[in-house]
C-alpha cells in the first residue's frame, strides 16, 4: 500500500508541476511585456529586465499554483483512471479513502507554497520591485546614454550624444530645456563628461554655447562658455517615503497597520480584506483536490457520463474561484463579509466530501427545499 501511495502522488507531481510551469510562463510573459517601455526608455539593461521580472514571480504564483493544482490533479487521475490502474487498485484492495491520501498530500504542499508565496514572498518581492523601480526613474544618467540618439528622459529636456568614447567622454553634445516655453534654452558643447556626484548626476559641458530664444523667437541670445555643469538631478523626480500598496505589507502590517496620519476606516477595511484573502486561497486546493477527485472516481463509466462530469468539474471550479474574487470588492466595503472568504472554498470542499464519502445530496437538497403547505380540506 505504501508503495501504491508513492507511485499515485508521483502521477499527480508531474502534471502539477507542468501545469505550474506552463502557466507561469505565459501569465510571466504577458506581465513583463509592461516592464520593456520603463526599461527601455530608462536606458537599463537585460539583467535589470530579467531581474525585475523574477520579482513578479510570488504574485503571479499565489493565483496560478491552486490553479495549476486542480487542472494537475484532474490529468493525473484521468490518466490512471484511462489506463485502467484504479480498477487495479480497486481490486487489490486500495479503497478511496487511501487513494485521497496521495491527493491530500500533494493539497498539503501546494497550499504551503501558495502561503509562502502570499504571505512572505509576495510583499518582500513587490518592496524590492518598487525600490529597483524608484532607482531606475531616478537614473536620468543612464537614460541619455545613447549615442547617435534624440532622448528625451524627461518632460521639457531633448539630449542628444554624437559620440561616447570608451574611456567615458562625450563629443558633441545638444541639450535643449523647453520647460518655460516662453524661454527655451539650447546648450551646445564639443565635448563634456556625465558625472555622479554626491548631489546627483551632473552633465559637465566644455567649450560650448549657451543659446537662449526669448519674445517668441524674435530675439536670441548666445552665451559662450568653456565649462558648464548641467544639473540633470531635477528631472530625475522626487523618491520621497510613499505609503506601502497592499501587495508591499506583510501580514502583520495589513491586520495591524501603522500611518503617519490616519487615513480613515475605509483604507484599514481594505487592508482587513486583504489580509483575509491571503488567508483564504490557499484554501482553494482542499477544494480543488474533492472536486477533482469526485470527477474521477464517482458516478458511471460511460464515456458520456464521464466526460460530462468532467467539464462540470471544471466549469464548478473556475465558478467556484471566480466567485471568490467577486467578494473582494464587497469585503472592502463590508467587512463582515470576510467571513465568505473561507465560507466559498470550505463549503465547496465539505460537499464534495459528502459525496465521495456516499452521502446523497440530493436528500440534503429535498431537506432545504421549502416545503408548500396544503389547503385545509
Amino acid at each position: 500500500m505504501p508503495r501504491l501511495l508513492v507511485y499515485v502522488l508521483r502521477q499527480l507531481v508531474g502534471p502539477i508541476a507542468l501545469f505550474t510551469f506552463l502557466l507561469t510562463s505565459v501569465v510571466w510573459l504577458s506581465q513583463s511585456l509592461r516592464l520593456l517601455d520603463l526599461v527601455i526608455n530608462r536606458g537599463q539593461s537585460a539583467p535589470t529586465f530579467v531581474y525585475l521580472t523574477f520579482l513578479m514571480l510570488p504574485s503571479l504564483l499565489v493565483i496560478i499554483l491552486p490553479i495549476a493544482f486542480f487542472a494537475g490533479v484532474l490529468y493525473g487521475l484521468h490518466k490512471l483512471n484511462a489506463d485502467s490502474e484504479l480498477m487495479v487498485m480497486s481490486a487489490a484492495g486500495f479503497s478511496r479513502n487511501q487513494l485521497l491520501v496521495p491527493v491530500f498530500i500533494a493539497a498539503t504542499v501546494t497550499m504551503g507554497a501558495t502561503y509562502v508565496s502570499s504571505l512572505y514572498l509576495m510583499p518582500y518581492s513587490q518592496r524590492l520591485m518598487k525600490d529597483k523601480e524608484l532607482d531606475i526613474r531616478a537614473d536620468i544618467a543612464a537614460a541619455i546614454l545613447n549615442e547617435g540618439q534624440f532622448n528625451t528622459p524627461a518632460l521639457g529636456l531633448t539630449v542628444f550624444l554624437r559620440e561616447l568614447s570608451p574611456d567615458g567622454e562625450i563629443k558633441g553634445i545638444l541639450v535643449h530645456d523647453n520647460r518655460n516655453a516662453k524661454l527655451p534654452t539650447t546648450y551646445i558643447a564639443e565635448h563634456g563628461v556625465l558625472a555622479q556626484t554626491p548631489l546627483g548626476p551632473r552633465l559637465i559641458m566644455l567649450d560650448g554655447t549657451i543659446e537662449q530664444s526669448s519674445r517668441g523667437g524674435a530675439e536670441l541670445s548666445v552665451l559662450k562658455f568653456q565649462r558648464y555643469v548641467f544639473d540633470l538631478d531635477q528631472f530625475s523626480g522626487q523618491q520621497g517615503a510613499t505609503e506601502l500598496r497592499t501587495s508591499e505589507r506583510y501580514l502583520s502590517e495589513l491586520l495591524w497597520p501603522k500611518f503617519a496620519r490616519d487615513p480613515g476606516k475605509a483604507t484599514r477595511d481594505v487592508y482587513f480584506a486583504e489580509a483575509n484573502n491571503r488567508l483564504s486561497e490557499p484554501l482553494y486546493c482542499v477544494a480543488f483536490a474533492l472536486i477533482a477527485f469526485a470527477a474521477i472516481t464517482l458516478g458511471r463509466r460511460g464515456r458520456g457520463a464521464y466526460a460530462l462530469r468532467l467539464a462540470l468539474a471544471v466549469l464548478g471550479a473556475a465558478a467556484l474561484r471566480i466567485l471568490g474574487y467577486g467578494i473582494q470588492g464587497a469585503a472592502a466595503r463590508h467587512p463582515a463579509y470576510c467571513v465568505l472568504f473561507y465560507l466559498i472554498p470550505l463549503t465547496a470542499a465539505g460537499i464534495a466530501y459528502l459525496d465521495i464519502s456516499g452521502f446523497d445530496l440530493s436528500l440534503l437538497a429535498d431537506r432545504l427545499r421549502p416545503t408548500r403547505l396544503e389547503p385545509a380540506a
